[in-house]
């Protein structure tokens, strides 16, 4: 099926819609039995979407699950709270003191302060690497070295990373490669036909699509999903079945949203190349941003996040810009219908392995679903007072 006809009916089973459209909104602790024996048969297959007990999933979370394991591939999907506890719970099924991470340089940043502040204290090392580096991430591969982490594109600054180089290396080490997915959304890049072993993604992001929902997904191949399963049961990670009944909900306009995203960010962004105080833009379609050869071979499309770099100016002017912005708010999220904006003056204080060539403030937007006329007039105005501070000296 396409991809427009799979999320129309993604995790809507007869078992789950019970002859309604969409699956029901199931909230329970207790599940209750009548016998032993019906107690007995649930615990057997507790893992076969079963119901034994509410943190294990209900009917909701089990079509959730079903839905993301058929739109990413994969043998299934684990759910959790947030994206960044997918990150996190994910790493930390797979390891054990003593052992080794390669990290991506550009990772979002809660990952790296976890990788720092959390997995250090339990004896597990981290190691950061350049996001361009593909098959020569081979040299950074020590003996105990578990996981290959990637995200691409990176956050702020958008590099694509050669996924598939990266994978057959990591592969080859017997590490397992884990991908940060969320940009990709499960639509435009499908990691298993790249060598990822466990795609993570902040569902709070487009899926949801609506900014209104905090939620997690880490799906996994087969070798890796009873672990995965397992550990985060063990973990304590659950959901609610309210948060997921939006997800499925998002789920059904994700292809439509993602292509308006997308249409709206080029418009945007080719406009941006012809301002002058525009140096660079990072945006995987443009060839200017890195790796953009392996967004043209491996991704079927983009969506409405990206960077530019300023070719001036500096924190004052750079506020000016972001101060007054009517339809661009300031926020850390992004993937919702609404356009976002932030301001970097200084990316390198979130990189230790890489430098990123980056004189002046860089922006990162997110272009939601408003029309792009009122977008380009609202920067437009931005870059009016950004002129006005630097003339004024």
């Amino acid at each position: 099926m396409k991809h427009d006809t799979k999320i129309v009916k993604a995790g809507r089973n007869a078992k789950w819609t019970k002859g309604v459209v969409n699956p029901a909104i199931t909230r329970a602790s207790t599940v209750v039995f009548d016998t032993v024996a019906e107690m007995n048969h649930a615990v057997a297959n507790r893992h076969n979407q079963t119901m034994v007990y509410g943190r294990r999933g209900t009917t909701t979370a089990f079509a959730f699950s079903e839905a993301m394991t058929e739109l990413e591939g994969g043998a299934g999907c684990a759910l959790y709270p947030s994206g960044t506890a997918a990150i996190t719970n994910a790493i930390l099924a797979f390891i054990q003191q003593g052992d080794h991470i390669l990290m991506v340089d550009t990772a979002y940043e809660p990952t790296r302060d976890y990788c720092d502040k959390i997995l250090a204290k339990i004896g597990v090392s981290t190691t950061y690497y350049d996001p361009m580096i593909g098959a020569g991430i081979e040299a950074l591969i020590q003996d105990n070295t578990r996981i290959v982490f990637l995200e691409s594109p990176g956050s702020i600054t958008m590099e694509v990373q050669d996924v598939p180089s990266i994978s057959a290396v990591a592969h080859k080490h017997g590490c397992i490669v884990m991908l940060d997915n969320t940009w990709g959304a499960g639509i435009n890049f499908k990691p298993f036909d790249y060598g990822v072993d466990i795609s993570v993604q902040a569902a709070t992001k487009y899926i949801v699509g609506h900014s209104d929902v905090m939620l997690g997904t880490a799906t996994a191949v087969e070798k890796h999903w009873p672990q995965l399963r397992d550990y985060s049961y063990l973990m304590g990670q659950c959901t609610s079945p309210d948060d997921l009944y939006l997800a499925l909900r998002g789920i059904r306009t994700l292809v439509v949203r993602l292509k308006q995203h997308q249409q709206s960010a080029i418009t945007v962004a080719t406009w941006l190349t012809a301002r002058p105080e525009v140096a660079k833009i990072l945006h995987p379609a443009f060839a200017s941003c890195p790796g953009h050869e392996f967004f043209k071979r491996d991704f079927s499309g983009s969506n409405g996040l990206f960077s530019f770099v300023l070719n001036c100016g500096n924190k004052v002017a750079l506020t000016a810009f972001l101060d007054g912005l009517e339809h661009f708010k300031l926020g850390y999220s992004w993937g919702g219908f609404e356009s976002l904006i932030l301001g970097f003056s200084n990316v390198n204080s979130i990189r230790s392995a890489t430098s990123f060539d980056c004189e002046f403030p860089l922006i990162r937007l997110h272009i939601g679903l408003e029309d792009v006329e009122d977008l380009i007039s609202d920067l437009e105005s931005g870059f009016e007072r950004f002129n006005k501070v630097l003339a004024e000296g």
